[in-house]
């Protein structure tokens, strides 16, 4: 499996609330469901009219289809190589 860093441009989704929020990620873990274990979701980070969510999935392809299952549009996909974090300086 891979790692995948997928940017989305959603206007308005810095200022949703909780319950909108929680809408999107209900129709992403119905699109899970039907994919899994191909793509599984980690984490997503909001910023402005942004999202960038971090996914393990089993090719680019696989992203692709969660966003046409989901509804939820895909501006970029990125694979992850490497992670690096304080314990990298040694």
């Amino acid at each position: 499996m891979k790692k995948f860093l997928v940017e989305r441009t959603i206007p308005g989704i810095g200022a949703m609330a909780a319950c909108e929020l929680s809408g999107a990620a209900a129709k992403s873990n119905a699109a899970i469901a039907e994919l899994f274990p191909a793509v599984q979701w980690v984490q997503s980070y909001v910023a402005g009219d942004k999202t960038f969510c971090v996914y393990i999935a089993e090719t680019e392809g696989d992203i692709r289809r969660h966003s046409e299952l989901s509804g939820i549009p895909v501006s970029r996909i990125l694979e992850i190589d490497k992670t690096i974090d304080p314990t990298t300086a040694g």
